[in-house]
Parts: structure tokens; C-alpha cells; sequence
């Protein structure tokens, strides 16, 4: 089993416009992939980071004297960058989401094909998992989370149910809370709805949109002018924030004008989105809904 295919690898690599002898980024380490395809084009001269705050990638780690992966979510790159000297970065690339390797192995929770304890958690050294939010989240939070990361229409039902159910006793496994909203999941359109229910879970567990935010905001002073951002959404909570930020640097509002009437904003954004070609995604199926936008640090 491949740990994670990495997707758009030669779209993603080839947008950071690689400098022989710069510092790189990969604030996604997950199997490598893209790491390595970055290491292929630097010189002895260059550097790559690397983040992943899942132990298990730990394993996949690269014997590169040019190469160090700091086990540490992405939304602390600046801090980290800092305790190995390093205030300013030639380009970043993220590739987010969930990996294959942590939607494969059933006891992680990712998945709705296995039964499996409620989990999802990224960082497993993390207090919060999935059967907390499921178990302790009053209902006006649970749909809150069902709806806004889930886009689900049935949110305020579903966290009826499942308070109701976890009232007799607690709902433990995926399973377990297939059953207690198996009202909602008609047959024709279950395993849409719960990718988005499971979604939905995940984000919260693991901070991700908040992550998201707190990253994009780091890389405006870590990227020089000329620096490159190359980032791989997989839903659109994620991709609507991205593109947003690149259009204005910010993900609520416009832009402040100056008395001219223009506007300063950190980036530009580098040609069209790029989406896998049609073979790529015969070849993984995981690489279907990925988007690739790429900016340069104005």
C-alpha cells in the first residue's frame, strides 16, 4: 500500500519556479512525494522543511543532509522556521486534507468504509477526537459544525439525533453513528452524505480551517517578494479560503482603498487553477476533487 500518492506533482513542484540554491517549504509532508520531487531540483546549496503533525509520517522521513521534518502542525510555521534560523523562504507548497495512508488504516476513524472508534484525529497526541465532539458538543454546536463544515441541509435534525441517541448511551464507533442518523442516509444518496457528515467531524477535530487561516496569514512575511505559494485544496470550504486570500489577503471583506483608490495586497495569483488531467485521476481516484492555486509574493 502506498503511504499517499501525492497529486498534481509536477503542476505543484514546477509553480514554486525552484531556485537551485533556496529554501523550500513543504508544510505537508505526509509519504514524501512532493518533498522529494522538490530535493530532485535543488542543488547542494538548497534547503527543505517539511511539517506533518502525524507521528506516522515520521516513518517516511528523508535521508537528506539538505532536509529536515519538524513533527509540528503547519499552523506554527513561523515559530519553527525560527528555531532553525529561518525568518524568509523562497516558496511553500501544501498539499491539504486527509492522506491516503490515514484514510487506509481503519482504526484512524477517517473513513466511512470501516467500522472503526471515533477518531480523526491528525495528531494523535491531541486531547479532542471525534467521539468528544460527537459525545460532548451541545446540539447547537454539533449543528453548527454539520452545517458549516458538512454544508449538510439536514443539520439541525441530524444533531437532534444524535443527542437523543447518545442519551441512552454513547455512540463509540462509526458505526454506531451510521445507525443513529440512518433516518437521513437514504440509500441513493448515503455515502455522499456521509462524506460530508465524516467531513465535518474531521475539520473540527482537527482545527482545520482555523489551521488553514493561521497559515496563510504566516506566509505574507515569511515569502520575499517573487516568493511562491503552490497550495492543493481537496473541498471548497478550503479552496474558497485560499483563492480569497490570494485575490486580497484577507477572507472576509475587501480590501481598504488608498486615496487614489487603489489597493495593496500581499499576492498575485500565477496562471489558472489547475485540476488532474483525466488519466490522473484513473490512476488515483483521490485526486478528483483537488485544486491547485499558485500566487507570487508581490
Amino acid at each position: 500500500m502506498n503511504y499517499h500518492n501525492p497529486v498534481l506533482l509536477k503542476e505543484s513542484v514546477k509553480g514554486l519556479q525552484i531556485k537551485p540554491e533556496g529554501v523550500y517549504v513543504d508544510v505537508t509532508f505526509g509519504g514524501g512525494g512532493h518533498s522529494k520531487k522538490i530535493l530532485s531540483k535543488l542543488s547542494d546549496k538548497g534547503k527543505l522543511f517539511a511539517f506533518d503533525q502525524d507521528a506516522d509520517a515520521l516513518n517516511n522521513k528523508i535521508d537528506d543532509n539538505r532536509f529536515i521534518l519538524i513533527h509540528q502542525n503547519f499552523r506554527h510555521i513561523k515559530r519553527f522556521l525560527r528555531l532553525h534560523g529561518i525568518t524568509q523562504v523562497d516558496g511553500i507548497l501544501g498539499d491539504f486534507g486527509v492522506s491516503s495512508h490515514q484514510f487506509d488504516v481503519a482504526e484512524r476513524g477517517f473513513s466511512t468504509r470501516f467500522e472503526a472508534d471515533l477518531d480523526m484525529r491528525m495528531n494523535q497526541s491531541n486531547a479532542v477526537s471525534a467521539y468528544h465532539i460527537v459525545n460532548e458538543y451541545n446540539e447547537k454546536d454539533l449543528r453548527n459544525v454539520l452545517f458549516q463544515y458538512g454544508e449538510l441541509k439536514s443539520a439541525a435534525g441530524m444533531a437532534r439525533m444524535i443527542v437523543e441517541n447518545r442519551m441512552k448511551q454513547p455512540i463509540k464507533t462509526s458505526e454506531e453513528l451510521k445507525s443513529a442518523l440512518g433516518r437521513f442516509l437514504p440509500k441513493h444518496k448515503e455515502n455522499k452524505i456521509l462524506a460530508q457528515l465524516f467531513q465535518a467531524i474531521r475539520i473540527e477535530v482537527n482545527q482545520e480551517i482555523q489551521a488553514l487561516k493561521e497559515f496563510l496569514l504566516q506566509t505574507v512575511d515569511l515569502l520575499p517578494a517573487g516568493g511562491r505559494l503552490s497550495l492543493i485544496s481537496y473541498h471548497s470550504l478550503e479552496d474558497r479560503l485560499v483563492k480569497r486570500f490570494i485575490r486580497n489577503g484577507l477572507f472576509e471583506g475587501e480590501p481598504e482603498k488608498d486615496v487614489f483608490g487603489h489597493v495593496e495586497v500581499p499576492f498575485k495569483k500565477v496562471g489558472k487553477l489547475i485540476v488532474p488531467d483525466d488519466d490522473e485521476v484513473a490512476q488515483n481516484n483521490r485526486a478528483r476533487s483537488a485544486k491547485l492555486r499558485i500566487a507570487e509574493r508581490i
